[in-house]
């Protein structure tokens, strides 16, 4: 396989679809598009709104994906803010791939993220807070198996995506939700001990209280450029 030289990287959130063409080092080559989620917003729209989106972005060689949800190989697993009924099984690389001419690997967003942040030494975690929340793991800069803490009980029989997402911090207010997001954090670290967090995601500008010494912000165009991270094995 010759080298890759530009890659279409492509952000799915529940509220936002962005899209921009990045080097094989992340950086962005011109500006990063964006649009609205559709709402409802089955398989079939959503393919049909990023071709759309990305058609003034020309010349790229490859295709990442960062997914909200479960994925495995080109399909998706869950989507939990798009609807898992419909989107169950769904071959979304494959369907991009065919649309836009172009390979295409797919990942879930948080392990997209990732890619773009982790120094490549330890143990070291990322979250994305957002329409829900995201996570993933790294150890030596790779990938570790995907973990849907997002759906773990997390209070009164609520998730943490659900305790810890947008909708809840427009009902109880940005105090109350850094309350929440606050708590979070020592839970993370028994639950793991890793050695750096990474904060991302839209929301994470939201964050008013002092983060641990091992912890710091990303910027939420980290989802962007991970996507360069799909594509340094050319197996």
């Amino acid at each position: 396989m010759r080298s890759v030289r530009r890659i279409l990287s492509i952000d799915i959130g529940g509220t936002g679809l962005k899209a921009a063409i990045i080097n094989p080092r992340g950086e962005l080559i011109g500006d990063a598009v964006r649009v609205p989620t559709p709402h409802p917003c089955p398989p079939q729209l959503l393919v049909k709104t990023l071709v759309e989106l990305v058609k003034p972005l020309k010349g790229y060689d490859r295709i990442a994906i960062g997914f909200p949800g479960v994925v495995k190989g080109t399909k998706v697993v869950t989507a939990p803010h798009l609807d898992t009924k419909m989107y169950a099984g769904f071959d979304l690389a494959g369907r991009l791939a065919k649309a836009l001419g172009k390979p295409a690997r797919l990942v879930n967003d948080a392990d997209m993220q990732g890619f773009a942040v982790v120094k490549g030494e330890g143990l070291e975690l990322v979250v994305t807070l957002g329409t829900g929340f995201g996570s993933a793991l790294f150890r030596d800069g790779e990938l570790m198996p995907h973990m849907e803490i997002a759906h773990m009980p997390a209070k009164n029989g609520s998730t943490f995506d659900e305790y810890l997402g947008e909708a809840e911090r427009q009902r109880t207010g940005t105090r109350h939700w850094n309350k929440r997001v606050k708590k979070m954090l020592p839970f993370l670290f028994t639950l793991l001990h890793y050695d750096r967090l990474y904060i991302g995601g839209g929301n994470a500008k939201h964050i008013k209280f002092k983060l641990p010494p091992n912890a710091r912000i990303v910027a939420n165009i980290a989802g962007i450029k991970g996507g360069a991270g799909l594509w340094r094995r050319q197996d």
